[in-house]
């Protein structure tokens, strides 16, 4: 294909196309009166870059995330959205909103379009809902904006039935099915009489097949596919069900078709076959759903965010501009309170989704973007991160999460979480950053100068909130020492194990661990100089979310809350922690759910990073009595939860070494989990009960609620219950100080 064309085609789109976000962009490089010189300069470099790489491999196309909406998420509260006149309204909605003037421009049709199929086996509209799906793309595309459609590998079982001729060859479908017929996506069925069969791209007429139906889809005008229920991943981690071919023809077809053509892949992918995903797709969906598809009564809620949260530092290393994007899903942000999040914690999964030069597609209705919506994608300068092709790195984690873009020329991007209800007082040390001080600190939510500080930023953030900052910074940190220390060194109790890892520090790693108080690894001989507060760096390994329970020194159980996409590939993640002077032990394991397979701990610092100001005590942990259990629970943390509470003065769950320095209020958070309305009686210290009548829309995902109560300097009793009525299940409780 034209390499000069695609080229024009990239650069219209990323120059005119965003014109408030190329401003932002040249703001921050200090332009004067030749910016727009630079900038054409800059764009040329890049256009000649892109074409190299595009004469090489066409999903290349991508040199930035797109901005755009897609259909998905209203289509989960309302089953009759999907039609060509609600596309064309939300098409027209988007140029009325001014969302388009910022960058939004592709409008995706997602599972659904679809009726029957053409004489050669080929998807086809249904033409109850679509009447005319090449008229809708050219009003979008009259609209100044691009087409998303939909489709899944494989062919489906009316064209094999049909048998059809593939399109310019004399082979039929059946021709090049899988024999024996197998699944062809995450979404065929099993056994020998799937739904979707697989396609066998060593026959002849295969790629054809897949060519004819790409070259069917540009001749509608479409810019962008969602090729979905691509495996290995979409919950399938294994080979019985493997796309890796479908990718890499999906991506040949797009070649062959003449047009230049986003390709993404979904979804929850399998890390392990990164290299196929870098090299054939633009970006891939390395989660869940983002929305709650029925679990809650809105789009989404805070949990489904807070796991994009654990799922990206597995990848943060993955993606690029000659590698791809990593999809986090579509960002619900533009409905007010239909979204089910806080306009905090709006401001915070943008923040994130910025930062990992993530694809920014909305979900909702475009037809009533609210006046927070609007506000929160105008602001320039935060979807100028998105753009900048250096995807953010995680430098902390825990109830306090810190990411990181470092632009390479003393420029860094600094996006602050609060990942607790409670409202915290937070300082972040320059040093964990990178650098030694700030010379220019600047709030990208406010548009604010901050005054510059030599020794970190110091923060107030409430419930999920955040603070986004671009920062000036200067000098090298001052160095601390940092020891590393191998799981498969340590002492295994349990069904704990040693495995190969190739890819780990000492090529092994323990797993085996959890589902169990014994099934644990130990690092017994932790040296720290002096005690304090350190850096503990956390290398693990697992396919989807786990948590560790670790203790240190047989102290209170802590948890660290992980994702990922491999169990090969280590990801890392810090979090602080208090040692002793002299030799530490810390456990590894949890006696309720699954932990993730352990590589190694690195320990740093010189014992005086700044302490966490919450504690989190988990209640499957707890005291539990009666009925009450510790179960499994995907979305909680800790990956369990107390069930069961409730129904008679007995089932009582108790934390019974609440621990506080003096006495005083303080903010207690407790999530919790039900299904409508429930009562919690709380008791402290044996104080008579209070009545908490609590809410929810289900069992699956936490929810919090923040109290004050008054503790008492050392170790305190908080009982929860309901002696005549079933409680909801509880999660955890967060103890903090009132700010």
């Amino acid at each position: 294909m034209n390499s000069r064309k695609v080229c024009k085609a990239d650069f219209t789109v990323h120059t005119d196309f965003q014109p408030q976000v190329k401003q932002a962009l040249l703001a921050r490089t200090g332009a004067g009166r030749h910016a727009h010189q630079r900038w054409l300069s800059v764009i040329a470099m890049l256009c000649f870059l892109f074409a190299v790489a595009l004469a090489a491999q066409e999903s290349h196309l991508g040199q930035r995330p797109y901005f755009g909406w897609s259909s998905f998420s209203e289509q989960t509260i309302n089953s009759s959205f999907l039609t060509q006149s609600n596309i064309a309204a939300e098409s027209d909605a988007l140029t009325a909103s001014g969302l388009q003037s910022h960058g939004f421009q592709y409008i995706n049709i997602d599972s659904g379009w679809q009726g029957s199929f053409d004489a050669n086996g080929r998807p086809i509209p249904n033409t109850a809902t679509f009447p005319d799906i090449k008229a809708l793309i050219a009003q979008i595309h009259k609209n100044g904006q691009k087409a998303g459609i939909y489709w899944i590998p494989g062919v489906e079982y009316p064209a094999v039935v049909a048998n059809s001729p593939i399109l310019g060859t004399p082979y039929h479908i059946q021709d090049i099915l899988t024999v024996p017929y197998t699944a062809g996506n995450a979404f065929g069925g099993s056994g020998t009489s799937p739904y979707h069969y697989k396609i066998d791209y060593t026959k002849p007429g295969a790629q054809e097949y897949t060519n004819s139906v790409v070259a069917l889809f540009a001749s509608w005008g479409v810019d962008l596919i969602k090729l979905d229920g691509v495996t290995p991943g979409s919950d399938s981690y294994n080979l019985s069900i493997d796309n890796r071919d479908d990718v890499a023809a999906w991506s040949n077809a797009i070649t062959a078709s003449g047009r230049p053509i986003w390709l993404t892949i979904s979804w929850d992918l399998d890390e392990d076959y990164l290299s196929v995903w870098q090299q054939y797709a633009n970006a891939r969906r390395i989660d869940q759903d983002v929305e709650c598809e029925g679990d809650c009564s809105k789009l989404t809620n805070w949990p489904r965010i807070y796991e994009r949260f654990r799922d990206l530092p597995g990848w943060e290393n993955a993606s690029g501009r000659t590698v791809g994007w990593n999809d986090l899903d579509s960002l619900e942000l533009i409905n007010g309170a239909a979204d089910g999040l806080t306009n905090d914690e709006k401001r915070s999964a943008l923040g994130l989704w910025a930062l990992a030069n993530a694809p920014l597609i909305l979900g909702g209705d475009l037809q009533n973007v609210d006046s927070f919506g609007k506000q929160l994608l105008s602001n320039d300068e935060v979807l100028a991160i998105d753009q900048t092709g250096k995807p953010a790195k995680q430098v902390l984690d825990g109830d306090l999460e810190v990411w990181v873009s470092n632009l390479g020329d003393g420029t860094y991007y600094i996006g602050i979480f609060n990942m607790n209800a409670t409202v915290v007082h937070a300082t972040i040390p320059w040093s964990l950053v990178g650098f030694r001080y700030a010379a220019e600190v600047r709030d990208l939510w406010t548009h604010r100068e901050l005054a510059p500080s030599a020794i970190g930023f110091t923060t107030i953030l409430g419930a999920h909130a955040s603070r986004l900052l671009r920062v000036r910074g200067l000098g090298t940190p001052i160095s601390s020492p940092a020891t590393s220390y191998e799981a498969e060194s340590g002492i295994l109790g349990g069904s704990a194990s040693i495995a190969s890892c190739p890819a780990c520090s000492g090529g092994e790693k323990v797993g085996n661990l959890g589902l169990g108080e014994n099934n644990t690894v130990t690092f017994d001989s932790v040296y720290a100089s002096k005690a304090g507060e350190y850096l503990m760096e956390v290398d693990s390994m697992t396919i989807g979310l786990r948590s560790y329970i670790y203790s240190v020194n047989g102290g209170l159980p802590q948890t660290l809350n992980c994702s990922g996409g491999s169990f090969l590939l280590p990801a890392s993640t810090t979090v602080p922690v208090y040692l002793e002077k002299g030799l530490n032990a810390i456990t590894f394991g949890s006696p309720v759910s699954y932990p993730p397979d352990l590589d190694r701990i690195v320990i740093s610092g010189n014992g005086d990073f700044p302490a966490p100001s919450t504690t989190s005590y988990e209640a499957e942990l707890a005291t539990l009595n009666g009925s009450a259990v510790g179960e499994f629970s995907n979305y909680s943390s800790g990956l369990a939860k107390a069930g069961n509470v409730g129904g008679g003065a007995a089932n009582t769950v108790t934390f019974s070494n609440v621990a506080v320095a003096a006495d005083g209020t303080y903010q207690l958070e407790i999530d919790y989990q039900t299904s409508g309305p429930r009562s919690l009686f709380m008791s402290v210290n044996g104080a008579t009960a209070t009545e908490l009548d609590l809410n929810g829309d289900t069992f699956n995902d936490p929810t919090p609620v923040v109290v004050q109560v008054n503790l008492h300097a050392g170790s305190n009793t908080i009982e929860f219950s309901n002696a005549t009525g079933y409680a909801p299940d509880l999660d955890r409780i967060v103890v903090a100080p009132v700010v």
